[in-house]
């Protein structure tokens, strides 16, 4: 069975400049992998650049086929990868994942302190969950207006020189906000929190990422690899990742959804609405079924609010 990954095409101009400069294709590999992105879709896409290089098949532009060879069974399909059959619950080439309790509270709804959110659907494998009304539709665009002129391209470590650099792979445009830098952000810190279930100085700062129509994210996961140095610094400072909480802040008229290769979902983004994940336990397990992505937005355009938290008090560099 062949099945079809699918990236953004700017990614090919990164691939080729590299390749170009002599960067060998292993260190390419090497660099998407440090950055989260899944192994397996990482040398799907810069081996099929080395081989049209070669003259062995045409140029790629925005996707490359993989075959079962290249696909081992129990991997995660990458984004835009469909293998017709069901995922295995065990990864091959991983250690296994023990779930226990989850940090997220049981119950069809979760009350903080200024409001009543609603949780829609759950999931065991990986935990994950959908949740309603997390933020106000006033909340929403008042985010949007706060971080639209600080918006950067997103960046990708140049793997020659170790540094961040724009690149095609991550086709958003981001920005942080500082931990309560504002009355507003203060308040929805307060909050998601609270339906974390963690206190609120394990947050990361609440990350602003607008996707424009065609953009997207490669499937990656959102705890920090440890053999890459800069995620062991930042660990030893404030713990791993633990869980994430992605909310909405506008209706995407065609594509963004957020998906989860592995336990066969895809959330639609919906303004206010949130999808809730974990990925680590308490023996500090990483759980790799949490691999996800978002699909390339279709039409009009995506923003989402992004809050990572740590296992202890986050410490910024």
């Amino acid at each position: 069975m062949t099945t079809v990954v699918r990236f953004p095409a700017a990614l090919g101009d990164w691939v080729r400049q590299h390749l170009d400069n002599g960067v060998a294709p292993g260190d390419l590999r090497g660099a998407l992998q440090e950055r989260d992105i899944a192994a397996e879709a990482a040398q799907a896409i810069v081996d099929a650049f080395v081989r049209a290089r070669r003259g062995e098949r045409a140029m790629p532009i925005d996707q490359v086929e993989l075959t079962p060879a290249s696909t081992p069974m129990g991997m995660p399909a990458p984004m835009g990868m469909s293998t017709g059959m069901p995922m295995p619950s065990a990864i091959d080439g991983v250690p296994p994942y023990r779930y226990e309790t989850p940090r997220f509270r049981p119950g069809t709804s979760i009350a903080t302190d200024d409001r009543v959110v609603r949780v829609a659907a759950r999931a065991e494998r990986p935990m994950l969950a959908v949740l309603n009304g997390v933020f106000s539709a006033d909340e929403c665009e008042e985010v949007i207006a706060l971080a639209r002129g600080r918006l950067r391209p997103s960046t990708l470590v140049d793997p020659r020189t170790g540094r961040d650099v724009v690149s095609g792979l991550r086709s958003s445009l981001g920005m942080f906000f500082r931990p309560a830098e504002t009355s507003l952000i203060a308040r929805l810190d307060r909050r998601i929190a609270e339906i974390m279930n963690l206190p609120v100085s394990h947050g990361e700062g609440l990350q602003i990422l607008h996707y424009p129509e065609g953009a997207g994210s490669a499937p990656h996961y959102d705890f920090l690899v440890p053999s890459n140095p800069a995620n062991q610094a930042s660990i030893a400072r404030g713990g791993q990742r633990v869980s994430t909480l992605v909310t909405y802040l506008n209706d995407v008229p065609g594509g963004g959804e957020t998906v989860f290769p592995a336990a066969g979902w895809a959330v639609s983004p919906q303004r206010g609405n949130a999808v809730y994940f974990e990925y680590v336990n308490s023996r500090g397990e990483l759980d790799h079924a949490s691999l996800h992505a978002s699909s390339a937005v279709t039409r009009g355009e995506k923003w989402v609010a992004t809050k990572w938290m740590r296992e202890r008090e986050f410490v910024s560099a």
